[in-house]
């Protein structure tokens, strides 16, 4: 039985687990999902280790998105251009770091069928997980994006290329096609905050939260209240998890499994 994880730092609440179990029983595959949790000062000598134990793959969530890759023999093209790795393949002796959040995130808008091209944007956050949802919507041909940042300063510093703004200005934006959180602002358990007012949500169409756990946060319950398509990151991480097991595997997986998958995440 092949061992595979997640890399991180407090994972109790992860859904990776069951995603992987789920994936591992459709491919007819014998596979144990497990979760790593580790201090910042053991992260090399944990990859070191993992190689030498000549484990499956690993994913990575926050926060070593990035600390993770100076430790990395190769990264991927995409990986390299969003600045952040969640996918780790042990392959010919190297450790080959990618980034699978950014074909998740692409899935699951084709699955809400979402468009982008020509789109506006509002994407809450700079932190790694903005990272992957700001590549795809420049490779996907957004017209416009504007970020949102508690610290617009820093915020402009990490991100000179795109328009920043403080949350308070958010109700500034008139005519943007969607709102994207990008934060951990409304999860669980801090399930009673949003990170925007509601009465700011009527300058948006669409609101997607990355965030999975609850599936329905306070931002996109209120956005449907005031009658927005409101879209949950379940999907983004089911798709990635699928993506992850791709190139660990060197397999292509149909869609029909990924739904599957969802579905049965959905419920519990």
């Amino acid at each position: 039985m092949k061992l595979y994880g997640l890399i991180g730092e407090k994972l109790t609440h992860s859904f990776s687990p069951k995603i992987h179990e789920i994936i591992f029983k459709e491919l007819k595959r014998k596979g144990h999902y497990h979760l790593f949790e580790i201090k910042r000062e053991n992260l090399k000598d944990a990859l070191y280790g993992l190689k030498a134990l000549e484990v499956g793959g690993v994913n990575v969530t926050i926060p070593y998105k990035v600390d993770l890759m100076k430790y990395l023999d190769e990264i991927s093209e995409e990986a390299k251009r969003i600045g952040a790795v969640n996918t780790i393949c042990f392959r010919d002796g190297k450790t080959i770091g990618y980034n699978t959040d950014y074909y998740g995130f692409g899935m699951m808008l084709d699955t809400n069928d979402i468009q982008i091209e020509n789109k506006r944007a509002a994407v809450l956050g700079t932190g790694g997980a903005s990272k992957a949802v700001l590549q795809y919507l420049l490779d996907g041909g957004i017209k416009d994006i504007t970020l949102v940042s508690r610290d617009v300063h820093k915020g402009k510093e990490k991100y000179k290329e795109f328009k920043m703004i403080s949350y308070k200005e958010v109700k500034t934006l008139k005519d943007y096609d969607m709102l994207i959180n990008c934060t951990p602002c409304g999860m669980y358990p801090h399930v009673d905050v949003s990170p925007v007012k509601k009465e700011d949500l009527l300058n948006f169409h669409t609101a997607i939260d990355l965030i999975y756990n609850p599936q329905e946060t306070l931002l996109l319950k209120e956005s449907k209240e005031k009658g927005l398509k409101a879209v949950n990151g379940l999907y983004m991480l089911v798709g990635q998890a699928i993506k992850a097991q791709e190139l660990w595997n060197d397999v292509k997986i149909d869609n029909h499994i990924c739904d599957k998958v969802y579905e049965e995440i959905a419920r519990l």
